[in-house]
């Protein structure tokens, strides 16, 4: 788009000069060129011209820098533009996200779920309940998709271990259970939600009516522990 009105531009100023309105440009010399456009021009008084291409080079770089300048965005522009950028249109459907993972114990990565909801302007929540962990996202397709690359590859779950109640020590695992879409969000800003006991968890899911969300993350880790899965 940018290009076309440039070309726009560009015939316009050329139909102008074609008419007589506006002066041409002066020839682009350069130190390069010097001969090839000012010919005879140049043997005459070689230091003259030399000292006058320089001027003009120095002068079209200036032009440049100041173009850039006015151009440049503040940095409260620049915030916005990028938000313009990663919000989406949700008012015909929000895209959601189940994932489970087997522990989320590690501050780091915890805090890297919650900041990375905030940047990418999601909703969601995360609750913990021993080895059946699970976060919910919602926002639009091109979030989900951000947001999938940090769960499933960026944040590296698989390589934590942790201990279980017994002692036994495991490998951290996390993995997409469910995503779809529903007509509203169910939740507001990111979250963590600790719950002492399965009936804790549910009921925290079932006030905001998607209690199906944690039925299908604790069925499916069951059957998981049970080995068939």
């Amino acid at each position: 788009m940018r290009r076309q009105n440039r070309r726009e531009n560009w015939k316009e100023r050329q139909d102008k000069i074609r008419l007589g309105l506006v002066l041409p440009d002066e020839p682009k010399v350069k130190m390069s060129n010097l001969m090839r456009v000012l010919g005879n021009e140049q043997v005459l008084d070689p230091t003259k011209i030399e000292a006058h291409v320089r001027a003009q080079m120095a002068k079209r770089k200036a032009d440049h820098e100041q173009a850039n300048a006015e151009r440049k965005l503040t940095p409260a522009q620049k915030k916005e533009k990028v938000a313009r950028k990663l919000k989406e249109d949700t008012s015909a459907g929000v895209s959601v996200a189940v994932y489970r993972l087997k522990n989320l114990s590690n501050p780091a990565k915890k805090w890297k779920l919650e900041k990375n909801c905030q940047q990418l302007y999601m909703t969601g929540t995360v609750v913990l309940y021993q080895d059946v962990n699970v976060v919910v996202v919602e926002g639009g397709p091109k979030q989900q998709k951000k947001y999938k690359q940090l769960m499933l590859n960026r944040a590296k779950f698989e390589e934590d271990t942790y201990t279980d109640k017994d002692g036994t020590s495991h490998n951290n695992k996390c993995e997409l259970i469910w995503e779809g879409q529903t007509k509203q969000r169910n939740f507001g800003e990111m979250k963590f939600k600790s719950c002492p006991t399965e009936g804790f968890a549910r009921e925290h899911f079932r006030q905001a009516g998607v209690e199906h969300y944690w039925d299908q993350a604790y069925s499916t880790a069951v059957l998981a522990n049970a080995g068939q899965l």
